[in-house]
């Protein structure tokens, strides 16, 4: 279109509020917009105001139009078609996401889960963002009321009740261990505290905690209390404190930072005074002088069109839009751009945590991104070492943030069999396990990664079937470098962020497992003991370069004498004596 163009368009168009859309010959839609005066709005596309905005009249064939009875049902309508046909020429919100939510299934017998997408029927929860404290309060609630979280097919036909029961996790009403009524009774009691009641369960945890506490059981005393923490934070208790007026309970705080054509928004949530939530978003930048108030404008409707709107909004600037100012206080949404004290240094913390995703390669978002699941911010990996199956051990380091988080590393000597197969079954098996009995102090990971390929990943699959655990899980070997997932392989560039995070994990895991093997082995008693001339350091050298006695007896004199420390008589010795 050209600016005639524009403007004999212009004139079909009523004075009345409404949404326009840009269009491409072919029906693409290049720019959604909202205004107060469709035609006045419209007109203005003439003389356009930026060249982005030059360059998409240029490209626009055809232009459409809706009329809205207010300013704000136009303003959630642009929103609502900004998110629909994202164009190219809107600052667009990119990783809008959705939060898990606790569900109870509209069954005989109902189940408990985390899912970001309820079923049909089903009573749901949420949505919460720290999805390790919905992890542990669920399993908090399994343990004390039985709720099954088994699958339907798992749940038909059983003769006999699952592991889950045999732990304490399910009353096993899929064998009439418990009666329907029973069952009911305490899926409804579970349901009052997702519901707010939280002394359902935070009671009977408190009471096994100080029981456990005076039969000096300090361990799981202190599991207990953590629990007990989780449960009782789980509604909005803990945090740290924000400033607000009395009657607001809901209180958003935004930073906005911009990087060539991108910007991140970052937004703190608070209840009833306490900072529960932090989260970050990616939004195409605008051109313009006062890019960050633009990002803004177009953040809030589009982030909460589809969400309750706080009491409050706490931003680093003015957004300098009329039609949004009018939404917000006919909503009631109280903004604010603070200058000093405490609200301001929260927003000067939300900038801070924009800058932070700003500033670099988001790994972990980008793993996200590829293997569709939430982000990781735990990692746990795996991997098994030993010498032709003896001093067999495994690894299971942890990474947070993309970091290692050395005290929660766990090692474990495993059964002493040449099947690596066999034995990663064994330590994820023994992993799940303790998961599951609440044995393990670690909250569950967001993602496993196991030390090899679609063998070694399989049997993992079959520790987790076993068990029941429900993590997701992926292998990395190192002969591809291609990471093997239960339904695909993906084979990422060399320089890809996300395949970086792994590889640090994988090798790290690898690390820690030949580290604890090599201390194991060195300090057994061999064959090598005796022989003369052989010291520890020696036996050390000899163990490492050919992996166990047996290595070094097949050896040749010229393969020994390789060894530093081992000279031609040493060498003849070794061989004579083994």
């Amino acid at each position: 279109m050209d600016a005639s163009q524009v403007r004999e368009r212009a004139r079909d168009l009523p004075a009345d509020p409404g949404v326009y859309q840009f269009l491409t010959e072919d029906g693409v839609v290049l720019y959604v917009g909202k205004a107060v005066d469709l035609r006045s709005r419209v007109r203005s596309y003439a003389d356009p105001r930026s060249d982005r905005i030059a360059r998409m009249v240029e490209r626009a064939s055809a232009l459409d139009f809706a009329v809205t009875d207010t300013e704000t049902q136009a303003l959630l309508l642009e929103a609502n078609l900004i998110k629909r046909h994202q164009p190219r020429y809107n600052v667009r919100l990119k990783d809008d996401k959705s939060y898990p939510l606790v569900q109870f299934t509209d069954h005989d017998y109902p189940r408990i889960e985390i899912t970001r997408d309820p079923d049909e029927g089903a009573t749901a929860y949420g949505p919460y963002t720290d999805k390790s404290r919905v992890e542990t309060v669920v399993k908090a609630v399994r343990e004390q009321y039985g709720v099954r979280g088994c699958s339907d097919h798992k749940f038909s036909n059983r003769d006999r009740p699952c592991l889950d029961h045999d732990i304490g996790l399910c009353t096993a009403p899929c064998t009439g261990e418990i009666s329907r009524e029973d069952y009911v009774s305490d899926a409804d009691a579970v349901k009052r505290f997702f519901e707010g009641e939280t002394g359902i369960l935070a009671d009977p945890i408190e009471r096994a905690m100080t029981e456990a506490a005076d039969r000096e059981e300090f361990e799981r005393a202190a599991n207990l209390r953590d629990r007990l923490d989780a449960v009782r934070a789980f509604h909005g208790g803990g945090g740290e404190a924000v400033a607000g007026h009395g009657h607001e309970r809901h209180v958003d705080v935004l930073g906005a930072v911009i990087e060539g054509d991108s910007a991140t928004v970052a937004r703190l949530h608070a209840e009833d005074g306490q900072l529960v939530e932090r989260d970050q978003h990616r939004v195409d930048a605008p051109e313009g002088e006062d890019r960050v108030a633009a990002v803004l404008a177009a953040f809030v409707p589009q982030y909460y069109a589809e969400r309750d709107l706080p009491d409050a909004l706490l931003l680093p600037e003015d957004p300098d839009d009329p039609d949004l100012d009018a939404w917000l206080d006919a909503e009631g949404v109280d903004v604010r751009v603070p200058g000093a004290g405490r609200e301001a240094t929260l927003v000067d913390l939300a900038l801070k945590n924009a800058h932070r995703r700003a500033g670099g390669r988001d790994e972990l978002g980008a793993l996200a991104d590829a293997l569709g699941i939430s982000r990781p911010t735990r990692i746990e990996g795996f991997d098994v070492s030993h010498a032709q199956g003896k001093s067999v051990v495994g690894s299971d380091v942890t990474f947070v943030e993309g970091r290692p988080e050395k005290s929660d590393y766990r090692r474990k000597k495993l059964t002493e069999e040449n099947d690596d197969y066999a034995n990663m079954r064994r330590l994820v098996r023994w992993r799940a396990e303790r998961a599951l009995a609440g044995e393990d102090d670690r909250p569950d990971p967001d993602l496993v990664l196991i030390d090899g390929g679609r063998g070694q990943l399989d049997a993992a699959l079959d520790a987790l079937d076993e068990t029941g655990w429900e993590v997701p899980i992926v292998a990395l070997a190192k002969q591809e470098e291609v990471v093997v997932a239960p339904d695909r392989s993906y084979d990422w560039p060399g320089d890809a962020p996300q395949l970086h995070v792994l590889q640090r994990v994988r090798d790290e895991a690898h690390r820690f497992a030949v580290q604890y093997h090599q201390s194991l082995r060195d300090d057994v008693s061999t064959a090598l003991d005796d022989v003369e001339g052989i010291g520890p350091e020696l036996r050390k050298r000899l163990l490492r370069r050919f992996g166990s006695v047996e290595g070094v007896r097949g050896a040749s004199e010229e393969e020994l004498r390789g060894v530093e420390g081992v000279g031609e008589a040493t060498a003849e010795t070794l061989a004579r004596r083994l």
